[in-house]
C-alpha cells in the first residue's frame, strides 16, 4: 500500500446504482446517457439509522475522438426515511479516465488520493433529506488506447467514515467507432480492440483489476484491489504522527 496518508476500505464491491446526464459543450451528445445505474456499488460502513445513501451514474456516455472529452453527471441520493446529516461525494478517475473539474467540488491535493487514482474532488453534498438526491456535473477525458475507471464513496461531512463506494468501474466499448466522431462507452464495459483497419482500443491492466458485475467482489479482495479511500485517513495520520 501507498505510504500516502490515506485510508482503506477493504470490502466486497457488488453492483449497485447511479445516474448521470452528458452536458459538456464539444463532447458527444447528451442522448447518450441512458438510464441511471448503481453499477460496481456497495454499502460500505452502517449509515445512521433511517439513512440509506447510493449513488448513480449513466449507462452510457460519449467520449469525442478527437479532443477526447466527455461529461457526466453523478448523483447521490439519500433513499432512506430520515435525513442523512451532513456527507460528502468524493469523485474519483483511474488509469484513462482523468477527472478535470467537478462543479461545487474541491480537487484532491495529489498526496491524498487513493492509490492508482489519477484525479479526485471532493463534493460537500450537506444534508439530503429523505428522498433527495444532488447532481454534480463531472468534466473528464478518456483515453480510449486505453481502460478507464470511476469510483464514487460518499461519505460523512468530517470524511472520517465510508457508508457507500461505487466503483472503481469500468467504462469501455466492445464495438469502437474510430472514424466516428464519437466513441459510445457502456459503464461496466471494458474497452476492446477496434480490430483490422481501425484504431486499436487496447485493454490494459489484468482483468482482475476490474470490478465483477453482479458479484460479491471477493475476488478484489483476494487480489488486493478492494475499494481504497479515506475515511480512516485522520485516524491513520494521527497514529503516524
Amino acid at each position: 500500500m501507498s505510504s500516502r496518508r490515506t485510508a482503506v476500505v477493504v470490502g466486497p464491491l457488488v453492483a449497485a446504482s447511479f445516474s448521470a446526464v452528458l452536458i459538456l459543450s464539444g463532447t458527444a451528445g447528451a442522448e447518450d446517457g441512458g438510464p441511471a445505474s448503481s453499477k460496481g456499488g456497495k454499502a460500505v460502513e452502517e449509515a445512521p439509522a433511517g439513512v440509506r445513501l447510493t449513488t448513480l451514474l449513466p449507462e452510457r456516455i460519449s467520449v469525442d475522438n478527437g479532443s477526447e472529452k466527455t461529461a457526466i453527471t453523478a448523483t447521490v441520493k439519500n433513499e432512506g426515511s430520515k435525513e442523512s446529516g451532513k456527507v460528502r461525494l468524493l469523485v474519483a478517475g483511474f488509469d484513462g479516465l482523468t477527472v478535470k473539474n467537478v462543479e461545487g467540488c474541491s480537487a484532491i491535493a495529489e498526496k491524498d488520493l487513493p492509490e492508482g487514482s489519477n484525479s479526485g474532488f471532493a463534493c460537500p453534498v450537506g444534508n439530503l433529506s429523505a428522498g433527495a438526491s444532488k447532481s454534480y456535473a463531472v468534466e473528464a477525458t478518456y483515453d480510449l488506447g486505453r481502460t478507464g475507471r470511476i469510483c464514487l464513496p460518499v461519505q460523512s461531512g468530517d470524511g472520517k467514515r465510508t457508508f457507500w463506494q461505487q466503483g472503481p468501474v469500468p467504462f469501455g466499448t466492445a464495438n469502437p467507432s474510430p472514424d466516428a466522431p464519437a466513441t459510445p462507452l457502456l459503464l461496466g464495459t471494458d474497452n476492446k480492440p477496434a480490430g483490422p483497419g481501425g484504431r486499436e482500443l487496447a485493454r490494459t491492466g489484468p482483468a482482475r483489476d476490474l470490478l465483477p458485475l453482479g458479484a460479491a467482489g471477493a475476488s478484489l479482495v483476494a487480489a488486493g484491489v478492494a475499494g481504497m479511500w479515506w475515511s480512516r485517513r485522520r485516524r491513520t495520520g494521527r497514529q503516524e504522527g
